[in-house]
């Protein structure tokens, strides 16, 4: 079974432990995504509704760049750094995912870099 990493100028680079995703067996797993501008690092956004569009921005670009799309994602991982963003995170999360969401899993972020609200991962169809 080969594996491709996915890399896109389109989405903050990665750090050098590990790969924006990862394309392997029909899927693409995609990892968790900061609120972060691809060009300049900065976090986007002071509400989680902004942060978690900024989130899917870069996790649908690092998809196109697989050859695949948000459409196409199967299950993603919701990561917030306040419980009680949850509700403003789903306000946003509907407006990407109005008809058949994918399925979904949430925690409490364990680290915060400054003004990180939200990390967002997802595995999609290929």
């Amino acid at each position: 079974m080969s594996r491709e990493i996915v890399l896109t100028p389109n989405a903050p680079a990665p750090p050098a432990t590990f790969s924006q995703a990862v394309k392997s067996a029909g899927l693409v797993f995609v990892s968790g995504q900061g609120p972060f501008d691809p060009v300049t690092g900065d976090v986007v956004g002071e509400t989680i509704q902004e942060q978690t569009a900024q989130c899917l921005r870069n996790v649908a670009a690092i998809l196109i760049a697989s050859g695949s799309s948000l459409e196409r994602i199967v299950s993603a991982t919701v990561i917030v750094a306040e419980e009680s963003d949850f509700a403003g995170m789903n306000e946003e999360w509907v407006k990407w995912f109005p008809m058949s969401p994918p399925a979904r899993q949430g925690a409490k972020l364990p680290v915060r870099p400054k003004g990180m609200k939200i990390s967002i991962a997802a595995i999609a169809e290929g």
